[in-house]
């Protein structure tokens, strides 16, 4: 059995690292706020980087290669076959989902996102000089069609009504699966629905599917929600995935992506100019390939260690600091916190949990509506490094603290 990759790594070894999460703050703060994990690299990763660098395999990526490497990987997971030849590489998730707006709209148009989300989804598409309309998740966390119609309906100046994708202005849903921050999987009935009021408005749909490796239904002890790749839903002909091994495999270090399209939107890819690919990174796409080709068990056991973890914030939270509630989440390495009971009146969240309890947390403001009083927790880490945060944060959240 592999060695869970979760369990290999002293916090000493941890701050000999040189990324964002261990130098964005002083030796004196646990980093849990960035999606960056506490494992060491896949062996088959750094062997297949190892030898292309022994053989100077170090020049201009060319190719389809990304996609070949991803579709038995999907095919293993979800049962899902992306198709090679709607495919385009590029340099990462971000620049794949801007070539895509670049391409599916024009500065004015709008952008649709269902906050509390991933935060480049608002810097990013607002630099293309798009407008970002939010259509927020319900209560539960989950797709809400009503506010998804409203959106659509300011984005596209139409009605919907038999109206025609033609009839108005372009616009883009761009959506998370698994979403991130609150670890909601949608499903295949949420998915298809969304789809149809999309198509109904003409409004093109862009989906960032980069934390699918981490959904849990196989090791969940109810089963909970498994993961549905956007392009197996019916009416998903136009829409296009982006997918990455960089979440899965710590991989941010070493980005590449690609996007795949369903049939109708092959010409959309192809419309993406030449130059954006420039960019990729060849040393990247060995790597990521590698990953979806050898590293099937080295991801399970990482799973298998972030839902132990998930079990082991949750209950740590209900001793040190019950007003904290948790997301119910099926999906994604990282914990949403409601913290909105727990912190002193006043206080803001982040800052106060970071000066108090010198534990970083994701600051739930930079997600959108749906963020305020929201701290996002990196689960990807050791027991004893999230027993120590945890602990910490019953200083910051717990009741002797309000």
């Amino acid at each position: 059995m592999t060695e869970n990759p979760l369990d290999q790594l002293s916090l000493a070894d941890l701050r000999r690292r040189t990324s964002v999460k261990w130098r964005a703050y002083p030796d004196d703060v646990l980093p849990l706020f960035v999606a960056e994990m506490d494992v060491p690299q896949a062996p088959a990763v750094v062997e297949a980087v190892a030898r292309a660098l022994e053989l100077g395999d170090t020049g201009y990526d060319r190719g389809t290669g990304y996609a070949a490497a991803l579709a038995p990987f999907a095919e293993r997971r979800w049962g899902w076959t992306p198709d090679e030849r709607t495919s385009r590489t590029l340099p990462d998730v971000m620049v794949a989902i801007v070539e895509l707006l670049r391409v599916l709209t024009s500065p004015g148009d709008a952008v649709v996102v269902t906050p509390p989300v991933y935060q480049p989804f608002y810097a990013y598409s607002r630099n293309e000089g798009r407008q970002v309309l939010e259509a927020p998740l319900d209560a539960a966390g989950r797709l809400d069609l009503e506010t998804l119609e409203a959106a659509f309906r300011v984005a596209t100046g139409s009605t919907g009504h038999g109206s025609g994708p033609g009839s108005g202005r372009r616009a883009v849903l761009l959506l998370c699966s698994p979403h991130n921050p609150t670890g909601t999987v949608h499903t295949r009935a949420e998915l298809e629905a969304a789809l149809a009021l999309a198509d109904r408005y003409g409004v093109r749909v862009v989906v960032d599917e980069v934390h699918a490796p981490f959904t849990f239904a196989d090791l969940l002890p109810d089963g909970g929600t498994p993961f549905t790749p956007l392009l197996s839903v019916a009416g998903s002909e136009s829409a296009i995935a982006v997918h990455s091994a960089s979440k899965a495999f710590n991989l941010a270090g070493l980005r590449a992506a690609t996007a795949v399209g369903g049939p109708a939107a092959s010409d959309d890819l192809r419309r993406i100019p030449e130059v954006a690919g420039h960019a990729v990174n060849h040393l990247a796409v060995i790597a990521h390939a590698a990953a979806y080709t050898e590293g099937d068990g080295w991801l399970d056991a990482l799973r298998a260690g972030i839902v132990r973890n998930r079990e082991l914030a949750t209950k740590l939270l209900a001793e040190h600091a019950p007003a904290v509630r948790v997301q119910p989440a099926d999906g994604t390495y990282l914990a949403w916190l409601d913290v909105r009971d727990a912190v002193p009146e006043g206080a803001d969240p982040h800052h106060h949990v970071l000066r108090t309890a010198r534990v970083a947390l994701g600051d739930g403001r930079h997600f959108g509506t749906g963020g305020a009083g929201r701290l996002r927790l990196n689960l990807a880490t050791s027991p004893e490094i999230l027993t120590e945060a945890v602990t910490r944060l019953g200083t910051a959240l717990g009741p002797a603290a309000r």
